[in-house]
């Protein structure tokens, strides 16, 4: 078996056999029917598992089942399988690193804990099948589809790290979604302010009655174009005022590569002042707490409260929309200065240029459009 290398499924009595995946990784897995229900049984790696104990086993599973029993239970009968609730609370754990920021693990846990642990908490994880999925998710399905799809993902998450750990195999998603009525998903997206207002939103928000912080976080926001989290989460390394530079670490872009933005002298400004007032250490623009960022609803609220129907995301599309529109910055540019791929992966092979300085003479547009030069149509070349 081991002199094996082409990839496919190769049997061995007992419903067992050996599978080659196209990578070369050789694993031993086992097709029985197990109280009236077809399974597939891994028995691991074959670096791990010879042929004589993979037959053993197999042999072992084979007698179980027949007797009507389960052999994956036996094979658990000393292991302490968690429970739903607690397998999902150690994946959290498990993928707190891997996250841009505390909002998107928050989300993960706080979601299962409303939707999924009420109802399947307290069931061990291998236990958990369609019919338990379903009783998460139909009472939200056609009323919350957005929130239920985000859970059914979380729930499967779940369910293929418990997988992995050999406590069952493999995850009823397919079947899940089969039971559930069909709902016309509809793309929301994010309100943007027309970028003829944003003007008067700068102004508004200057002269209102808002934490300083949040002042300075929202209209650094706006000239930079970035998200918020990018912006709130921000510390002084990532800063070079003498350059007039912002580099965003890759782990807290969504393309997961840095980014470096050129500062327009307003947005350099923005930052003196903000340098002046709360030093060089923590976050540039801390929360009422310093060691605490400005949180997301501090800035979305601050935008309600001045009388605008937008998100603070929405930015980024009025900034976009104005370069479309006011401008003749060819569309790379653009697009490079909202962080977002251009191009197919050949031709990104080829063009490495970062466009700073084209970017630069962008971004300072934009602030000077921002200070009221509305007529003002930037061209180039």
């Amino acid at each position: 078996m081991k002199s094996v290398k082409e990839p496919g499924k190769y049997g061995d009595g007992n419903g067992l056999c050996l599978i080659v995946s196209a990578t070369g990784a050789k694993r031993w897995e086992q097709r029985l029917t197990i109280q009236g229900k077809r399974c597939d049984c891994g028995h691991g790696s074959l670096a791990l598992v010879s042929l004589a104990e993979a037959r053993e086993k197999a042999v072992e599973y084979r007698r179980i089942a027949s007797a009507g029993g389960d052999p994956r239970k036996e094979k658990d009968r000393n292991a302490e399988i968690p429970t739903f609730e607690a397998a999902a609370r150690e994946v959290h754990q498990g993928l707190l690193g891997s996250w841009s920021n505390d909002k998107h693990g928050n989300d993960f846990i706080n979601s299962l804990s409303m939707y999924a642990f009420p109802k399947i908490g307290s069931v061990l994880v291998s236990e958990v099948g369609s019919s338990e999925l379903l009783k998460v998710l139909t009472p939200i399905w056609t009323t919350k589809n957005e929130t239920a799809r985000r859970v059914f993902q979380r729930m499967e998450t779940v369910l293929k790290w418990a997988a992995a750990k050999e406590w069952r195999d493999g995850t009823p998603g397919d079947v899940t979604l089969q039971g559930l009525p069909k709902v016309r998903r509809k793309k929301a997206n994010r309100k943007a302010l027309p970028y003829t207002q944003v003007h008067k939103l700068v102004s508004d928000l200057r002269g209102s009655n808002a934490m300083t912080q949040t002042k300075l976080c929202l209209e650094f926001i706006i000239m930079t174009a970035t998200r918020s989290a990018e912006a709130r989460y921000a510390v002084w390394s990532e800063i070079d005022l003498e350059k007039g530079t912002w580099t965003i670490p890759a782990s807290r872009i969504k393309m997961r590569r840095d980014h470096t933005i050129p500062l327009s002298p307003r947005a350099v400004q923005i930052l003196k002042d903000a340098h002046f007032l709360y030093g060089d250490e923590g976050y540039v623009f801390p929360g009422a707490r310093k060691n605490r960022p400005l949180s997301d609803v501090a800035l979305s609220g601050r935008v309600k409260e001045l009388g605008y129907d937008a998100t603070v995301h929405g930015f980024r599309t009025s900034f976009r929309t104005w370069t479309q529109e006011r401008t003749a910055f060819p569309r790379e540019i653009c697009e490079s200065a909202l962080a977002h791929l251009v191009g197919d992966e050949v031709e990104r092979a080829y063009a490495r240029s970062d466009l700073l300085e084209k970017r630069r003479e962008l971004m300072e547009a934009w602030a000077d459009y921002l200070a009221q030069e509305q007529g003002k149509v930037v061209r180039i070349g």
